[in-house]
């Protein structure tokens, strides 16, 4: 029986049809059909039934599912444990975000691949929230204050924003002096997150209301900037326009508390080593002392 067939196999039951499997799998969608087939007539059985909107398991399909889930796994690990030391192959999908990812990751990721040529590295820059296992990801690279979930995470670095707003916008409508106080301003936000904050050792946590919203830090910026209302946003993203004077921090005595950046993956007993790798190689970049964002909606 084939690994490929399996791990295809495994892509496409994941992914619901042959066409978003193909993607994952970065192949034409007649080869990933050709592998399901070989696989259904080596078995015996259909696996797969398909139609116009994708493919769904049949019962045998969903029985086998799990079964060809762990036999790739533990391969996985088996040619884990006799290539060379320090070599890595395969493919390695991560998902990062758009805001930061390009400049701030994408030096390292860049790296990554320059240490292992024989591993293929696809990262996807998206501000949107990934599904790590619907997608088919490895893992993904968040920041902020990440939410319970089924999702293991591992803390790479700390990272720091604040409130901000600009001197127009503080002259036009003041600038909240407590957090009780945000209800009845503008926030610019990326959804519907909400802010947390520290009075002394409490957490608080405010719900903002606004009619600007993006999902991107850098329009964020941009609208405080113009003066549309308060937003709490990465240092790495103000430092300049704070520097400048064209945005102010707003309600210093109450910060919000210490985030981090983390690379988030699937449960799972043993992480792939390249994936335990990339976190070596991020978290020595964060004790280098580089500066990381910020943002108020990731979670694993």
């Amino acid at each position: 029986m084939d690994i490929e067939e399996l791990q295809t196999f495994v892509e496409v039951a994941d992914a619901g049809g042959v066409s978003r499997a193909a993607l994952r799998l970065g192949v034409s969608k007649s080869i990933v059909s050709r592998r399901l087939a070989r696989l259904e007539a080596e078995l015996g059985v259909q696996l797969m039934a398909r139609s116009t909107r994708g493919a769904a398991l049949t019962e045998a399909g969903a029985t086998f599912r799990d079964y060809a889930d762990r036999a790739c796994a533990e391969i996985e690990m088996a040619r884990e444990a006799i290539l060379p030391a320090g070599e890595l192959r395969g493919r390695l999908r991560i998902a990062a975000s758009l805001t930061f990812g390009p400049t701030h990751f994408a030096p390292i990721l860049a790296e990554m691949a320059r240490r292992h040529p024989h591993l293929h590295v696809q990262t996807n820059y998206s501000d949107r929230f990934v599904d790590l296992i619907a997608e088919g990801y490895d893992c993904a690279i968040r920041v902020g204050y990440l939410q319970d979930s089924a999702m293991i995470a591992r803390c790479i670095g700390p990272i720091a924003g604040k409130l901000v707003a600009s001197p127009a916008y503080i002259a036009a409508h003041g600038a909240p002096e407590t957090p009780d106080e945000i209800i009845n301003h503008q926030a610019l936000m990326q959804g519907t997150e909400s802010w947390l904050f520290l009075d002394g050792e409490k957490m608080v946590t405010v719900r903002p209301q606004g009619t600007f919203k993006a999902d991107n830090g850098t329009a964020l910026v941009a609208a405080a900037v113009a003066g549309i209302g308060i937003a709490w946003l990465p240092d790495w993203i103000t430092y300049e326009h704070v520097a400048s004077g064209a945005l102010v921090p707003i309600m210093t005595r109450f910060p919000p508390p210490p985030a981090g950046a983390y690379v988030v993956r699937p449960p799972g007993h043993h992480p792939a080593r390249k994936i335990r790798v990339l976190t070596e190689l991020l978290i020595e970049y964060c004790k280098q002392g580089a500066k990381l964002p910020v943002t108020t909606s990731d979670q694993a």
